[in-house]
């Protein structure tokens, strides 16, 4: 295990020792190929550089107290690639071939694994982009996979408390039939601005609303929304949402814990009726916010105590982290390990 101060780390890259890369040429995915160097060399008129034509993932794997490395719900990642990739037109790696050069990845970089209560983890990135040369605005014929990965520690710096967040009105995150559904950059991109707006003014992130009414919550920065409420656990339901793994995973842990679990359109006005709120994603799990500031209104919303977790956030977060460490028994099969 390399000699890094696992405590302090934040949530940004650290270089490693390998990364895993495969090319789709002539109508087939080549072999896994294992690379040191931290630069891709593409064609200038590369599809991706020009057009967009690129998807991406975020996964973590986790070293247990038993010593060994857990992977979680890969197979899905792999399968969201598939889905972001077809809407906008990319060959994307199956599912054997996605998982392969996770594990592989992993591998190589045993040693920038975390240790058991850390707190920290190796968090795995998954790229496809279009490659090759191209001028006309068309899917590229070419593609480019690769896996790297580096050691995390908490994704704000506070770790697991509530932070305050902003109403975006001004700024759209993604059209109604556009590709809010799908795992691309130029989703990130177009909340970029928000977020450096509401960073400059003191908050953690952005709230964003549909597009079309601006009545209805969109997504919560980076990560899906969830509000709770008399033992409700409630999150958005749109086409331009993003299907969130840890999503799903917190969905199947509140029913499993006696929750009621609602997918549905959450009017902004719902969002003061609410005891406990958050983001969530793989990234940081579950962001709790405490204090939500509208500044078109001037209105502040006090979601349950604005410093500390509420209870049902709590036992998700802890649940499913829980899990992910091999704590608590993986009934729903979520964990795959890297031998």
């Amino acid at each position: 295990m390399k000699n890094i101060d696992w405590s302090s780390l934040g949530f940004g890259y650290t270089k490693t020792d390998y990364n895993v890369r495969c090319h789709y040429k002539d109508g087939k995915w080549g072999a896994v190929e294992v690379s040191d160097s931290e630069m891709l060399s593409i064609h200038m008129s590369s599809t991706c550089l020009h057009y967009g034509q690129e998807a991406f993932e975020g996964l973590k794997a986790f070293r247990g107290k038993d010593g060994r490395i857990r992977v979680f719900r890969c197979e899905e990642n792999a399968k969201r690639m598939i889905s972001s990739a077809n809407y906008v037109m990319m060959k994307a790696p199956p599912v054997a071939l996605f998982t392969e050069a996770v594990n592989k990845a992993i591998r190589l970089n045993e040693a920038y694994v975390p240790p058991y209560e850390s707190g920290a983890s190796l968090y795995i990135r998954p790229l496809l982009i279009g490659i090759g040369p191209q001028m006309g605005v068309a899917p590229a014929k070419e593609f480019l996979f690769v896996v790297f990965v580096a050691p995390v520690g908490p994704y704000f710096k506070a770790g697991f408390k509530p932070v305050k967040a902003m109403l975006e009105r001004k700024y759209d995150r993604a059209a109604p039939n556009g590709t809010g559904h799908v795992k691309v950059g130029g989703n990130y991109a177009a909340g970029m601005f928000s977020t450096h707006e509401a960073h400059e003014k003191g908050y953690a992130l952005s709230i964003f609303l549909d597009s079309k009414e601006k009545r209805y919550i969109d997504e919560c920065g980076p990560a899906n929304f969830f509000g709770i409420k008399n033992d409700t656990y409630v999150t958005p339901s749109a086409h331009t949402i993003l299907p969130s793994i840890t999503n799903d995973s917190l969905m199947t842990l509140a029913k499993e814990l006696g929750m009621t679990v609602e997918r549905r359109k959450i009017p902004v006005e719902e969002l003061a009726t609410f005891d406990e709120a958050g983001g969530c994603g793989t990234a940081a799990v579950i962001s709790p916010v405490g204090i939500i500031d509208d500044p078109e209104s001037g209105q502040r919303i006090t979601v349950g105590s604005p410093d500390t977790a509420g209870p049902w956030s709590t036992k998700l977060y802890n649940h499913l982290r829980s899990i992910q460490y091999g704590d608590s028994p993986d009934t729903f099969g979520w964990v795959t390990f890297v031998e």
